[in-house]
C-alpha cells in the first residue's frame, strides 16, 4: 500500500506504553526527520504520525482511530498553515496538547496560538531546549481534559 505524499503514519514502538504519543504537522522534510530523531532520542516522545500540510493534519487529526497526546504544529505549511489545524482541533475538542514550533514567534502570534488553544509557542532558531524541556515535563502527564 502506497502511502500519501502529504502524511506519514508511523507505526508506534513496542513497549513504548508511557510515551507521549505526538503527531508532527511540519512542512519541510529536513527540519521533520531532525526534529523526529531529536524528541525521541532526548525525551518520552514517540512520533506517532505526521503531515505536511493543514489539510492532511485535518484528516488525520480527525479519524478516531489516530490517537496522540500531543501536536506540535507549525504556522507555516505547504498548503494551508497551523492556525488553520489549531481552529479545527479546537472545535474537535479532543482531550490533547497543541504547541507551535515556528519561526514567526512574534508577541502578536504568540497570543494568537494561545487564543486558538495551542498551551506554548517555541520558536524554532531559538527555543528547541524549551520544547526539550515540555515534553520531558508533560511526558508522564496525561493529556488535559
Amino acid at each position: 500500500m502506497s502511502r500519501p505524499p502529504d502524511a506519514l503514519v508511523a507505526t508506534p514502538k513496542v513497549g513504548s506504553g508511557s510515551a507521549l504519543r505526538t503527531f508532527l504537522v511540519e512542512d519541510s522534510p529536513v527540519i521533520r526527520e531532525n526534529l523526529i530523531a531529536t524528541l525521541e532520542e532526548m525525551t518520552p516522545v514517540q512520533v506517532v504520525g505526521s503531515a505536511e500540510d493543514e489539510g492532511a493534519a485535518r484528516r488525520w487529526l480527525d479519524d478516531p482511530a489516530h490517537e496522540c497526546d500531543l501536536v506540535i504544529v507549525d504556522v507555516v505549511l505547504r498548503s494551508g498553515s497551523g492556525l488553520g489545524v489549531l481552529r479545527a482541533a479546537a472545535q474537535q475538542g479532543a482531550p490533547r496538547r497543541f504547541v507551535v514550533l515556528t519561526n514567526y514567534a512574534t508577541a502578536d502570534m504568540r497570543e494568537r496560538c494561545r487564543s486558538l488553544g495551542a498551551d506554548r509557542v517555541f520558536d524554532k532558531s531559538s527555543e528547541l531546549d524549551d520544547l526539550i524541556a515540555f515534553c520531558v515535563d508533560v511526558g508522564d502527564r496525561p493529556a488535559r481534559a
